[in-house]
């Protein structure tokens, strides 16, 4: 049943996503977080020596909607910090003025981003370090999400902004309206 419902769940996001954004490439960049956060995931459950099991898959799914929140997050930030860089700069917006929107809207969600990680963290530390009983499936749970939610940390900070600013920059050069429309 998992091997159905992990990529139904993905493919969930996906369409949410793009019903959002209203463009696959964004939804593909937001997307992206779950590859970057299923590394961490894998690397620590690799580490621990646990087996790929209905406990961890429950654990990869959480992980998955919690880096494609952060993504979707980190996205609104750096589109509301290029509209008001527009707002200000009108007619002479210049490929700079994006970029110094980018860094600024990074620098903007760079505390949230790290207390969220640290709070989910912090959060499943005493399950890995429990002997109690019920510790045998709630390690194996924790596991993919701290690990994730470490290796996601260094995406949404930065390959999410990269992208984006590639992304806009494509945008620029095609002569598209900036920036694509989102849900504010």
């Amino acid at each position: 049943r998992l091997l159905l419902v992990m990529p139904a769940v993905l493919l969930v996001i996906f369409l949410l996503l793009y019903l959002v954004y209203r463009s696959v490439s964004e939804a593909a960049h937001v997307i992206l977080a779950v590859p970057f956060a299923l590394t961490g995931g894998v690397f620590l459950q690799y580490a621990l020596g646990y087996h790929f099991s209905a406990a961890v898959a429950v654990g990869y799914i959480a992980l998955f909607g919690t880096a494609i929140q952060t993504g979707v997050v980190m996205v609104v930030y750096l589109e509301e910090t290029v509209k008001a860089r527009m707002a200000e700069k009108g007619a002479a917006f210049s490929s700079a003025d994006l970029m110094q929107a980018v860094k600024d809207g990074a620098r903007l969600r760079l505390r949230p981003k790290v207390m969220t990680v640290a709070t989910i963290v912090c959060s499943l530390l005493p399950i890995m370090w429990s002997n109690r009983q019920g510790a045998e499936v709630m390690k194996p749970l924790a596991t993919p999400v701290i690990g994730g939610m470490i290796s996601s940390l260094i995406h949404i900070l930065i390959v999410t902004p990269v992208i984006f600013l590639w992304l806009r920059e494509r945008e620029i050069k095609a002569g598209s309206a900036l920036p694509s429309p989102v849900a504010s």
